[in-house]
């Protein structure tokens, strides 16, 4: 039986049981550009600044670029000056997952997206009111909905 996970739709505004989503890398390289690919699947991360996502403006839903999960809300982003969007919640601490890296001699907490593991960024303790959280994601982990 597959796995399943509890997942928030922002535009509905309901919970889900959901099953989790897995694909081979052949598979995902078929579905991501070689940047999302590198990102979300390898984790990878884009260099700062580049992503477009960083300077964005508009309103609405930043989702998983693999499974369309809903990770965050444009109310929700600040500029962090980091040069990578920065977010101070996710929609639902469902919808994403952390576990420890300690890749590049550093000790950082991961955020995954909770449905398909994909690589979305970083968390940080930095962050501005009411959560003091820094979200620091990756533009190539992410596509976008209009509200």
């Amino acid at each position: 039986m597959p796995e399943k996970v509890r997942i928030y739709n922002a535009t509905a505004g309901t919970f889900a049981d959901v099953e989790k989503v897995v694909k081979s890398d052949e598979e995902w390289r078929s579905l991501l550009s070689p940047e999302s690919f590198d990102v979300a699947r390898k984790k990878g991360t884009e260099y700062a600044f580049t992503g477009k996502y960083h300077a964005w403006k508009e309103k609405g839903i930043y989702r998983c670029v693999c499974c369309g999960t809903d990770l965050f809300l444009s109310d929700d982003k600040f500029d962090s000056g980091t040069g990578w969007p920065s977010f101070t919640k996710p929609v639902a601490e469902e919808n994403v997952r952390t576990e420890t890296d300690r890749s590049h001699g550093m000790v950082r907490t991961e955020v995954l997206c909770a449905r398909c593991d994909a690589h979305l960024g970083h968390v940080f303790d930095d962050g501005p009111p009411p959560t003091g959280k820094r979200y620091c994601m990756n533009s190539a982990s992410f596509s976008f909905a209009k509200r």
